[in-house]
């Protein structure tokens, strides 16, 4: 099950000490558009190799975002839950409160 990302690693990824290796922005679509997006983007970023990945979502109107809402749900979903290790909210410089850290489990683990 997806968990909070060790405070450790969040802050290599925030420093950018640890690279992110791709990003997707869910800006703009309706609910079930963006969970398909999301599902379709790190199941092929797992399959790259990649381990760092950041989504955007966007804060939403007056900080009630509907995609920011369900993230954490949608990252938990079993569809998701073998190949997600962890996320957390990211830095300011790479989006706040609207993006997220996600890490991804080494393929074949």
């Amino acid at each position: 099950m997806p968990e909070a990302l060790e405070p450790r690693r969040q802050r290599r990824l925030s420093r950018e000490r640890d690279p992110i290796e791709a990003t997707i922005d869910l800006h703009g679509f309706g609910r079930f558009e963006a969970e398909d997006q999301l599902r379709a983007f790190l199941m092929g970023a797992h399959a790259r190799g990649l381990r760092a990945v950041l989504v955007i979502t966007g804060q939403g109107r007056r900080g009630g975002g509907v995609i920011r809402a369900s993230i954490q749900e949608w990252l938990q979903s079993h569809s998701l839950r073998s190949i997600v290790s962890g996320f957390a909210s990211a830095h300011r410089r790479h989006g706040g409160d609207g993006a997220f850290y996600v890490t991804l489990r080494r393929r074949g683990a």
